[in-house]
């Protein structure tokens, strides 16, 4: 199954450029002539719109540019992806970043495709979503996977259902984040769904979705999002893909660590930083730039500590030929290992405060009346919606 050492990265149909790995294990990037005449830069700061061979100089994304690298799945993507090499007798130690990526195909997230696509068959089965929750849970606490499937349980009537390793694969493989998802249509719509990891309650769900409501109450740009019923736990929280268009058209989105080249696993960035980022890159948008100081302050006041630089992305529209802030995701209680945010506020990361969020606006232009009312009405807000979270 392997590629070799190129690969072909195509938007919307239209090749954009090649990938080729090069001897000191790099993968080295160059635009196409035909993209270079009617295209767009697709990471503003890393590969300009030039007729040039790119090298990235970090190492933090396998050798990738971090471009490349959103198109990869994260930690729970990866787990199931390493667990179905092994059931077809592959080592997932004998792949490198372009098999992988060529693996991903044409189903990762964002709107960047790869050729040629090697796509890893998967049986489909039927299911529900307590079903995945439970496999899900099992995937987690278990270092391998049966070669044919997870577990099986009884359904109440007699008969024995089974949950495929394919099929979690076939949901989910190609998902960001940690936490176990499925990626799935709803009501005719691109959706993605979550389940609680081994570090979450039950209810997992439930708060990222009181979080959402909580967020868009504060003025902030938040997607769709349901709470989809479960008899086992107080619900699944969903929302819908905003890397979609309503037409099911792909959407380019690169995340703060990609556009910067920072390793998102480290605090590598300041609210100072991403607010400098949103204007430069919007164009100082003066909505974006407002909504970005609001999912500062919501952050500090609804303790969500870890907002690292893959938890903000951008939307490019290529009609408009312009970047836009994405809507706000990944909003719910956290922490991290060290007790501090990722992302520091004025450079405080373990108890910022209105003095900090205060100078991060203000450096940003905003103003200072303007940026005490919303530290105002979100502390407000959150106390009021989320305070049985917060135990204010």
């Amino acid at each position: 199954m392997r590629t070799g050492k190129v690969l072909q990265v195509r938007y919307k149909g239209k090749l954009v450029g090649t990938l080729a790995a090069t001897a000191d294990r790099r993968i080295a990037f160059a635009y196409e002539d035909d993209w270079l005449r009617d295209g767009f830069s697709i990471s503003p700061f890393s590969l300009p719109l030039r007729k040039q061979v790119f090298f990235p100089v970090k190492n933090y994304f396998r050798g990738l540019f971090g471009v490349f690298a959103d198109s990869l799945p994260d930690a729970w993507g990866n787990l199931l992806l390493d667990r179905m090499l092994r059931k077809k007798g592959i080592s997932p130690d004998t792949l490198n970043v372009l098999d992988r990526l060529a693996i991903v195909g044409s189903s990762g997230m964002g709107a960047l495709t790869y050729e040629p696509e090697y796509g890893i068959e998967a049986c489909q089965a039927g299911f529900d979503l307590d079903e995945i929750a439970r496999q899900c849970a099992q995937v987690l606490k278990t270092e391998q996977g049966s070669s044919q499937f997870l577990s099986e349980t009884d359904n109440g009537d007699g008969q024995t259902e089974h949950i495929y390793l394919d099929e979690l694969y076939r949901l989910g493989g190609t998902s960001g984040g940690a936490r176990p998802k499925i990626l799935t249509e709803v009501d005719g719509e691109d959706w993605i769904i979550k389940f609680p990891a081994h570090v979450d309650g039950p209810d997992a769900g439930r708060m990222e979705y009181d979080y959402s409501l909580c967020a868009r109450a504060c003025g902030i740009d938040v997607p769709q999002t349901r709470l989809f019923p479960s008899a086992r736990c107080a619900g699944y929280f969903g929302v819908r893909r905003f890397d979609r268009a309503d037409d099911g058209g792909r959407i380019h989105m690169l995340t703060a660590a990609a556009l910067l080249e920072l390793d998102f696993e480290q605090p590598s960035l300041d609210y100072h930083g991403l607010m400098k980022l949103t204007k430069i890159l919007t164009r100082d948008h003066p909505a974006d730039v407002e909504n970005m100081f609001r999912r500062m302050c919501f952050n500090v006041f609804a303790h969500n500590r870890d907002d690292h630089s893959k938890n903000f992305s951008f939307l490019y529209d290529d009609v408009k030929r312009e970047w836009r802030l994405s809507p706000a995701y990944d909003l719910t209680y956290s922490s991290t290992y060290y007790g501090e945010h990722t992302t520091t506020v004025d450079g405080e990361g373990a108890r910022p405060g209105r003095k900090q969020l205060l100078v991060v606006g203000e450096g940003a232009g905003l103003g200072k009346k303007r940026c005490g009312q919303i530290i105002d009405e979100t502390e407000e807000t959150v106390g009021e919606m989320l305070g049985r979270y917060l135990h204010l």
